[in-house]
């Protein structure tokens, strides 16, 4: 197939809306995806391996806490919108994006098992004409070197019978304040004629689209975002390590040095990084560099720091435990305060809290939760041995029968002053309680 025809039929099709998009992986990434794509008159079929995925959203149904039921309804009677658990029908749409977990291994290595496995399945059915866009994060040569290859097993020629791309996911899962239509859209691919469908397409339903050269710049765009704010943690973690030895409050410190206009941006301390991204894409690109002899010295250092954050918690949680009621840990009853990974929303994955159960629990400490976003902990692959435990039920004296209360996630909306007036000791990782206006002597900060 010519690729001038390749190209131009799809941007004919994408401009008279008649392009049909599907999306592979309907989670905190794909499913929004669909939203933004279905609304401005694009048709979309998601695809899923989990069938109850499928079947929940035909009823109109969310499984995810910051999408609402509504807003699910209104994408499945539109019409335009169909999820499936068929791989036979990757045939059908015109573009296709691929939004599948990219997790690392136990040794910090990529773990691309999920994006191969689809890689193979879009394989068996793509069909000439087609984009693929990935858009799970990735080190810099995944499209290039691992998926191109796979499709190309199909007898079809990259960038000649078929086009692919890159672009990375930047959904905040939460953020009132950005959608997936208003975050710029960094895009790449590594042809003139894919850059223009890639371009064409995004800009169907994202307000701004910000082009790159290829592939690798934009998966390299990924990373250093997240880079960025992992070792940005990082040091403000070492920093509150250092401000405690010296009686100094690190909260108080970054509220004063955020009021420069210029030249400082505000991060602040955990108990430990969560979520789909600074936890894991750093190491990607650190995973990358070897190949060419070279140690990523920052990215290694605020892995070492971050990660040794919950060890660093529960310390202070036994010290503060200790002074204030005489108890150890083994024996002590606990409640765990919010065991989301971040505020207001229902994502467990790489949570903070799950290692300070596993920490507390190890020391004799017997541990019960709270959280108004998690009523059950869902099966994770790192602590498998916590799913299905249950948050206890929110009464306004909870904290009375605990001996302390160690707040991991700050959630908005719930009542920290009764927390506070009814709980021996309250140990807080996120500053919660002033910033919710509460001050007392019970509190601790960790």
């Amino acid at each position: 197939m010519d690729t001038r025809t390749t190209k131009d039929t799809l941007l004919q099709k994408l401009s008279d809306r008649t392009a049909v998009t599907g999306v592979i992986g309907l989670g905190y990434v794909g499913l929004p995806f669909c939203m933004a794509a279905v609304r401005k008159g694009l048709t979309t079929v998601g695809f899923d391996i989990d069938p109850s995925k499928c079947a929940a959203l035909a009823e109109g149904q969310s499984y995810l806490k910051h999408l609402t039921n509504a807003s699910i309804t209104e994408l499945t009677i539109s019409g335009r919108f169909e999820a499936t658990t068929d791989f036979a029908r990757l045939s059908e749409p015109d573009i296709l994006v691929i939004c599948v977990p990219t997790p690392l291994t136990r040794h910090r290595e990529p773990d691309l098992s999920y994006l191969i496995q689809t890689t193979e399945q879009i394989a068996k059915a793509i069909r000439p004409g087609q984009m693929i866009i990935l858009e799970s994060t990735t080190y810099p040569g995944t499209t290039d070197e691992v998926m191109r290859p796979i499709l190309e097993t199909s007898g079809l020629r990259a960038h000649e019978e078929f086009y692919l791309a890159f672009s990375p996911e930047r959904e905040d899962p939460g953020n009132e304040n950005f959608t997936t239509s208003t975050i710029p859209k960094v895009v790449g691919a590594d042809t003139p004629e894919a850059r223009a469908v890639a371009e064409a397409f995004y800009s169907v339903f994202i307000d701004k689209v910000v082009m790159v050269s290829n592939t690798r710049t934009a998966e390299t765009v990924k990373l250093t975002e997240n880079i960025f704010r992992s070792v940005n943690i990082a040091l403000v973690n070492e920093m509150k390590i250092v401000c405690e030895a010296m009686g100094v409050d690190i909260w108080e410190v970054i509220d004063a040095a955020k009021t420069k206009p210029f030249g400082f941006m505000p991060f602040y301390p955990g108990p430990g990084l969560g979520g789909h991204c600074i936890p894991i894409d750093p190491f990607y690109l650190s995973w990358k560099a070897k190949e060419f002899d070279i140690t990523t010295h920052f990215i290694e250092l605020a892995g070492q720091i971050n990660s040794a954050m919950p060890y660093r918690v529960v310390e202070r949680f036994a010290l503060a435990l200790d002074e204030r009621s005489g108890k150890g840990l083994n024996g002590a009853r606990v409640l765990i305060g919010g065991i989301a990974y971040k505020k207001n929303v229902d994502d467990m994955r790489e949570s903070p809290a799950l290692k300070l159960i596993e920490l507390l629990e190890a020391r004799g400490s017997k541990i019960e939760y709270f959280d108004p976003y998690v009523p059950k902990i869902p099966m994770t692959r790192e602590h498998a041995e916590l799913a299905g435990r249950e948050s206890v039920i929110w009464r306004e004296d909870l904290t009375a029968g605990y001996d302390a209360t160690l707040i991991v996630t700050d959630h908005d909306g719930v009542d920290y002053a009764a927390m506070v007036a009814h709980a021996p000791l309250l140990v807080d990782t996120r500053n919660a309680c002033r910033k919710s206006g509460v001050l007392d002597a019970s509190i601790v900060l960790a």
